[in-house]
């Protein structure tokens, strides 16, 4: 059964939508949100960044509110939240899972 493309995220869709847990934004803004929260280690370029937009605003993740000029300031939806928190759940059982292991490497 082909897997669905937004079941799990991908490492910047998730700091995409938790960037969006600040409130509206535009592309650059969320660019440098997550550029600054993950101490550079992620940096997301336009071509990345406005696939990752346009792939949450199709599934209703998100939903644009503003365009000045080229500017588009977008907003995360109920459905895009529901996302998130299935993710951080997501991410969450992986890292206890690692835990219960224990250090092997």
């Amino acid at each position: 059964m082909p897997k669905k493309t937004l079941d799990s995220l991908t490492e910047p869709m998730f700091y995409v939508l938790l960037a969006f847990r600040g409130g509206q934004m535009c592309g650059i803004d969320i660019a440098q949100h997550i550029r600054a929260l993950t101490d550079g280690r992620i940096s997301l370029g336009p071509g990345t960044l406005y696939t990752i937009l346009g792939k949450f605003e199709d599934a209703g993740f998100i939903e644009e509110m503003r365009i000045e000029g080229r500017k588009r300031t977008y907003q995360i939806t109920p459905r895009g939240i529901e996302a998130y928190r299935a993710e951080l759940a997501r991410l969450r059982a992986c890292v206890a899972d690692a835990e219960k292991e224990g250090e092997h490497a």
